[in-house]
């Protein structure tokens, strides 16, 4: 018979063995959260593996659920549940569903009191919410930034904030970061960066951005109400020289605050006075985009104050229209652009490497969606319900077409094998039959 000391041995083991599976199966589980609108870190990018590639209306659908009207925001997932604002009518909401079913587990929100405009393709509530798995805080643009806890009670709100005004309205989604929320007000005529206490709402520090600008030809003042001016940028945070800072594309110009105290750190210019997409950054480079046909660049991060002359690798004067933001993946840049072409580029010296027009079943290939990077293939979604899948890889490679027939101008989220999408019809979670 072993001794009593072996007996106890093999069950500290045994437990210890127990514990690290619980730890694993539980960091599992978190690795497949997508907590906001472009995924835990801002960049679009997932470690996952094992999504799928190929879908269609019946085919690999685990489920689908009506929405009550037409939205262009993004789903987050934590655990067992998937978040999505909806507008219905004068109501600005927060939806929450099982993702195991897709059964709406609760819905609240506000009525509005703003009379502001938007876009015929803008629908009201187009920030996406963000979450740190206790709270979700969502942003109702001109009605105000709201908390609330995973059983849809209202923690806090902030409706001093004022007016969100821009023709083409809203559609910044807040980020966490730490203790901290950060949410870009704008576009409008005012526009400020924004950081609150994720428990309480209260302002922790705020920057205004004068983006006012002369005109070119005429010299008048033009103020970013006006339809071409204004950032729709939601602010990233990327570790720098072993320190967090927070990235902003405001017009003209991309810019890096103190996470903690809102000081500019640097900024490089070379934008145009319209943006929409977000920066995005890998081997310490950091690239944004205009839109509208406009400026490009790219800039080693750090230093401070202006670092134009010092540290921008390269600038394209003209591009094509860009809404979606881009992915990069070993030293190239994917993105899918407005008028439905995907391009690649080169990361360090933004050399054109493939452009490719992406066409499939539906009525028009314009593309809004963000590109969503997932072992080593790029997921987008059209206006036109086609989800396409491509490799991010210097050489084109189209790996499937996937029709769903209803619009979108959201972004493809992962999680756990599983990718959720949301339609102007319909929520869907997409996965592979076992």
């Amino acid at each position: 018979m072993p001794p009593a000391s072996f007996s106890f041995s093999s069950r500290i083991i045994q437990l210890l063995a127990g514990f690290l599976a619980w730890a694993a199966a539980d960091l599992s589980l978190q690795a497949g959260n997508w907590p906001a609108w472009r995924g835990p870190l801002g960049a679009g990018i997932s470690e996952e593996k094992n999504l799928p590639a190929k879908w269609s209306t019946t085919e690999n659908v685990k489920w689908r659920i009506e929405l009550p009207a037409p939205g262009n925001s993004t789903p987050i997932v934590w655990n067992e549940r998937v978040f999505v604002t909806q507008p219905i009518a004068e109501r600005r909401t927060l939806m929450c569903f099982n993702r195991a079913d897709g059964k709406l587990l609760w819905q609240a929100g506000i009525t509005t009191r703003a009379k502001e405009p938007t876009h015929g393709t803008n629908p009201y509530c187009s920030p996406s919410p963000v979450t740190d798995g206790e709270r979700v805080i969502v942003s109702f643009a001109s009605d105000g930034l709201y908390c609330y806890d995973f059983a849809g009670k209202e923690l806090w709100h902030r409706t001093d904030l004022g007016e969100q005004f821009h023709i083409w309205g809203s559609g910044v989604s807040p980020v966490i970061c730490g203790d901290l929320c950060f949410l870009n007000f704008g576009p409008g005529d005012r526009t400020f960066l924004l950081a609150v206490n994720k428990r309480t709402g209260k302002t922790t520090w705020q920057h205004d951005e004068q983006t006012g600008y002369k005109h070119p030809k005429t010299g008048e003042k033009v103020e970013q109400g006006n339809t071409y001016v204004g950032s729709w940028t939601t602010p990233v945070v990327m570790k720098i020289e072993n320190k967090d800072q927070l990235l902003m594309s405001w017009p003209r110009r991309l810019a890096a605050y103190d996470p903690q105290t809102g000081k500019e750190l640097w900024t490089c210019s070379g934008l145009n006075p319209l943006v929409y997409t977000s920066p995005i950054y890998a081997d310490d480079i950091v690239v944004t985009m205009g839109g509208f046909n406009g400026m490009s660049l790219a800039v080693r991060a750090g230093g401070s104050g202006d670092v134009t002359e010092s540290r921008r690798l390269w600038h394209h004067p003209r591009t094509k229209q860009r809404i979606g933001s881009g992915v990069i993946h070993d030293g190239h840049i994917y993105i899918h652009n407005d008028p439905g072409v995907a391009e690649c580029f080169e990361l360090k010296t933004g050399k054109l490497v493939w452009e490719q027009r992406l066409t499939g079943q539906g009525k028009t290939g314009i593309n809004w969606s963000s590109v969503m990077l997932a072992d080593g293939r790029c997921y987008t979604i059209t206006q036109g319900g086609d989800c396409f899948v491509f490799k991010a890889s210097p050489q084109f490679e189209l790996i499937s077409v996937n029709c769903l027939g209803e619009g979108s101008n959201s972004s493809i989220v992962p999680s756990n094998g599983e990718l959720f999408i949301r339609t102007h019809q319909a929520l869907w979670c997409i996965a592979e039959k076992k």
